[in-house]
């Protein structure tokens, strides 16, 4: 299939261009090990792809390279643009086929299901279930994937509950899952503070991931004080610190 081009320039081409005017040495540190990292800012990464979902955007997508890591955000950025087909099987195929190119944290959070909150409302059944499969992945960006989404989207009443055990059973070893879960856990805290307190008080996480759950919550500015102060005192002592005291 031809290759893709905008105004004449191949994607590499414009990203190059954008890459003049990032900061190569603070996106790698943001992203420490990951191979071919340009630099783009998001949002002129952003703008990009907005302009990409208004052309052709189907050969884009099949036609997208991986070498760059921004090639990978910008290929989720587009799906997060374009409008998704009739057909909702069709467009989570290729939002599955960006989940397998995820690399980074960076990657994996930028992307945003095209149309927003309505979208995912309208669909939410599937779409529950779908980031469900995620969250029982093997790969470590995959899990990532399903808590970061279903806590941009289904922090709510309806699946509060479920969303906790969810959490609670992950149980991958990889650091930004932790993290993830940990972030995931702090915005339940925010939004229904009472029913995630009970949690916290009754769960099967690990020492590192409760802890960093309430670092979170104790820095939010959306916390009161005196919770603050509660939050702290729930700390857990290290492994390390524990085998000392004992």
């Amino acid at each position: 299939m031809k290759t893709y081009t905008l105004d004449d320039l191949t994607i590499k081409e414009h990203l190059l261009e954008l890459a003049e005017k990032g900061n190569k040495p603070f996106t790698e540190s943001l992203n420490p090990g990951v191979e071919h990292v340009l630099g783009i800012r998001v949002p002129d990464l952003r703008r990009l792809a907005a302009r990409i979902a208004r052309t052709d955007w189907e050969r884009f997508l099949e036609t997208s390279d991986t070498f760059y890591m921004e090639e990978r955000m910008l290929y989720g950025m587009v799906l997060g643009c374009i409008r998704p087909d009739e057909d909702l099987e069709v467009y989570l195929h290729r939002v599955t086929c960006f989940v397998w190119m995820i690399n980074s944290w960076s990657v994996c959070d930028t992307f945003k299901f095209a149309g927003g909150q309505r979208f995912v409302d309208r669909h939410a059944g599937r779409l529950w279930e779908y980031l469900k499969q995620w969250m029982n992945a093997d790969g470590e960006y995959e899990v990532r994937f399903g808590v970061v989404m279903s806590m941009s989207y289904f922090v709510d009443e309806a699946h509060l509950e479920e969303l906790l055990a969810c959490y609670d059973s992950i149980r991958h070893e990889g650091y930004y899952v932790k993290m993830a879960v940990a972030w995931a856990l702090s915005v339940c805290f925010v939004k229904f503070p009472e029913r995630t307190m009970e949690y916290l008080k009754n769960n099967s996480l690990d020492t590192f991931t409760y802890n960093k759950i309430l670092q979170k919550i104790v820095e939010s500015c959306r916390v009161d004080k005196d919770t603050k102060t509660l939050i702290r005192s729930m700390k857990r002592p290290s492994d390390k610190q524990r085998n000392v005291m004992e």
